[in-house]
């Protein structure tokens, strides 16, 4: 019975999981927006959900009943070309390229963006451009260019030619792999030094999983808000914008969006 006294004490006592005053993330989010819980918890895993400036990672993570949540959602998706062969828009961050590839009747993917990169994203519209766009792809003659925001002061020009090799199990993790990589090349150019951190320029002209990411954490220049690969900075998505890219001729353009034309 003495062993059981000082539960008396209530005040200063820790929450615990079951407690009255906290719950699971989601759960406190779908009441406050009147949503279902499915769509709270795909919110949250999307990275969209925030308290005060901090995101919510976890989405049965506890928190006190009383949490206060924002939503960010993406901006409106842009087409920036179409005709009978092609679909070019301007992914917006935070939306999976296969979610446009959906939206769009009729078009397949040619490629795809990180569910956080922003940028121009193709499509195809029929099976012979489709078929011509492949194989662009696959002899390497499509080019690629992007924007970032990575972690260190670059102020000369980065090669880098390692290759990369690609784990799928659950998330997809890449890594440099001299044995069983991929070939890879990516080429980094500094644009503007703000602080501890610098904007790029890159350029590749292959496309492994990660690729950009890979390659500049291992260089020591991590993309910031890139958790995944070592970022240290807290950032509301990776910092990484797809530019342009030219496929059979033609160059598609996306304006940089405002967390890229300026960090902070």
């Amino acid at each position: 019975m003495i062993a059981k006294q000082p539960k008396k004490e209530q005040g200063s006592a820790p929450l615990e999981k079951g407690n009255s005053m906290s719950e699971k993330a989601y759960k406190l989010l779908a009441e406050q927006e009147q949503i279902s819980n499915k769509k709270a918890k795909e919110l949250i895993d999307r990275g969209l959900v925030y308290v005060a400036d901090r995101k919510v990672k976890i989405a049965r993570a506890e928190m006190p009943e009383d949490t206060r949540f924002r939503i960010e959602m993406p901006e409106e998706i842009e087409i920036l070309y179409q005709d009978e062969d092609i679909v070019a828009v301007n992914k917006p961050a935070h939306i999976d390229s296969y979610e446009i590839q959906s939206a769009i009747e009729g078009a397949e993917l040619l490629h795809r963006l990180d569910r956080e990169t922003s940028g121009v994203l193709l499509l195809g519209c029929n099976k012979a451009f489709i078929e011509q766009a492949v194989e662009a792809f696959r002899r390497r003659k499509v080019t690629k260019h992007y924007v970032a925001w990575v972690e260190g002061v670059l102020y000369e020009p980065l090669e880098i030619d390692l290759p990369i090799h690609t784990i799928k199990k659950g998330k997809a993790f890449s890594k440099v792999d001299k044995k069983l990589g991929k070939p890879a090349h990516t080429l980094v150019t500094p644009n503007e030094v703000q602080g501890k951190k610098s904007k790029v320029n890159i350029t590749i002209d292959t496309g492994r999983t990660h690729q950009i990411r890979v390659h500049l954490a291992y260089a020591g220049y991590p993309i910031v808000g890139d958790e995944q690969y070592g970022s240290r900075t807290s950032a509301k998505r990776l910092l990484l914008h797809a530019a342009s890219i030219t496929l059979l001729g033609r160059t598609y353009t996306a304006p940089e969006p405002k967390d890229i034309q300026r960090y902070k």
